[in-house]
C-alpha cells in the first residue's frame, strides 16, 4: 500500500461538478492498493498516516500529528501510485490490486481512520478533481512494505 501524503490548508475532491469532500486544515492522503496488500498494511499505513508528525508546533517544527492538531483527512483511492515506470514511457500497473480487492482495502482504511479524525473521501473508480492548497509544501510519500 503506498500513498502520497500532502499537509493542506485546504482541499476539495469534485465528481461531476459535485464536492464529495471538502476539508480545511489537513492531510490530503492519495492512496494506491497493491496487488499482496491486506489489512496489515491498511493498520499500518492508517497509523503511519494519523500519527505523521508534520505540523508545526509553537516553535515551527513539524512535531504534531493530525491527531494532535485535530484536522481532516481526505482520502483519494489512485491506483496510479502503484504504477511503475522504471521501463519505457508507459507506465505499468501489473502491481496494483484488483478494483474489488483495492475498494474493500480503501474501505477499510476510511472505516479505520474515521475512528480517530474527520474523514472525506472521493467515489471510487470515478474521474474527480482534486483541489488543493499544500501548506509548506510538505509532501511525504509512503510505502506499508517500506520500499522507499
Amino acid at each position: 500500500m503506498r500513498a502520497v501524503v500532502q499537509r493542506v490548508s485546504k482541499a476539495k475532491v469534485t465528481v461531476s461538478g459535485r464536492i464529495t469532500g471538502e476539508i480545511d486544515k489537513g492531510l490530503l492522503v492519495l492512496v494506491g492498493i497493491g496487488r499482496d496488500d491486506d489489512g496489515s498494511d491498511v493498520e499500518w499505513m492508517v497509523d503511519k498516516t494519523l500519527n505523521l508528525r508534520v505540523f508545526e508546533d509553537e516553535n515551527e517544527k513539524m512535531n504534531l500529528s493530525l491527531i494532535d492538531v485535530s484536522g481532516a483527512l481526505l482520502a483519494i483511492s489512485q491506483f496510479t501510485i502503484m504504477g511503475d515506470a522504471r521501463k519505457g514511457r508507459r507506465p505499468s500497473f501489473t502491481e496494483a490490486a484488483e478494483p474489488e480487492a483495492a475498494r474493500a482495502l480503501f474501505n477499510d482504511f476510511l472505516q479505520m481512520a474515521s475512528k480517530t479524525v474527520k474523514v472525506e473521501t472521493g467515489i471510487f473508480q470515478a474521474h474527480m478533481d482534486v483541489e488543493l492548497v499544500n501548506s509548506g509544501p510538505v509532501t511525504i510519500l509512503l510505502d506499508s512494505k517500506r520500499v522507499f
